[in-house]
């Protein structure tokens, strides 16, 4: 999923005096304070923290005198969603007009209408609603659905998000991982089907072969294509040779 990234981050934390006893621990309670919240600085929802403490030695803060300064060192887990970014998250609640997403957990999206593509067809039946695919009856949204859409907009302040189904490669992640699976295999070696487990082992064999010095895709499988697909033409494969390390 896009939108999370890993920031390594130079700190100061302040603290009073009367911590002095327990640093680590006040470091870690002012880092907490941070967790899921937006910060400018960081420019994003801090999910996860990881911190070092690079000097041992407070220094008083001049000017602001009690508090004194703790330089750290820390590796922040960041949530900062983008316009076009994709991302996921389950289905909490349908209507006609909507869908309702929650994001990690914590974060909200809804998907109106408008931002719904016509493929989508709004139904309820025995009292369960849901969006079907009018191209794929496998195709369904409802709640509890993990989807992957498009984010049109993130309010920073109150960690909405605004989403969009227009493209065709978001809907139930599900199904869009299968079909793109099956979709890659058939596109890659543009054969019929029920070649697909032939085809697959020959790639694995070629894979485990590191000491081969020849592989060849040849007129033998050319032929069984020929055969199964009712007579088709098929091209022969031309011959890859790869030297061989000794």
């Amino acid at each position: 999923m896009e939108g999370l990234k890993v920031s390594d981050a130079n700190l100061v934390a302040y603290m009073h005096p009367s911590k002095n006893n327990n640093i680590s621990q006040a470091i870690l309670r002012e880092l907490s304070s941070l967790l899921f919240k937006f910060s400018e600085t960081l420019e994003g929802v801090v999910l996860a923290y990881d911190v070092n403490i690079l000097d041992k030695n407070a220094n008083i803060l001049s000017g602001i005198h009690p508090y004194f300064g703790v330089r750290l060192k820390a590796n922040l887990l960041l949530f900062s969603p983008k316009p076009n970014m994709l991302l996921e998250g389950k289905v909490v609640k349908l209507t006609q007009e909507s869908i309702h997403v929650i994001v990690l957990g914590f974060s909200s999206a809804i998907i109106i209408d408008e931002d719904i593509r016509e493929e989508f067809k709004y139904k309820a039946k025995h009292g369960e609603e849901l969006f079907a695919s009018r191209s794929n009856k496998r195709h369904n949204i409802k709640v509890g659905t993990m989807i992957r859409f498009l984010v049109k907009s993130f309010d920073e302040e109150i960690l909405h998000i605004s989403g969009s189904l227009i493209p065709a490669h978001t809907g139930s992640i599900r199904w869009l991982d299968k079909n793109s699976e099956d979709v890659s295999l058939t596109d890659r070696f543009k054969i019929e089907p029920g070649l697909l487990q032939l085809v697959i082992r020959s790639t694995r064999k070629r894979r485990e072969g590191e000491g081969e010095t020849e592989i060849q895709e040849n007129e033998t499988l050319g032929r069984e294509a020929s055969s199964l697909s009712n007579g088709h033409q098929t091209k022969k494969s031309k011959k890859r040779r790869f030297a061989e390390d000794h």
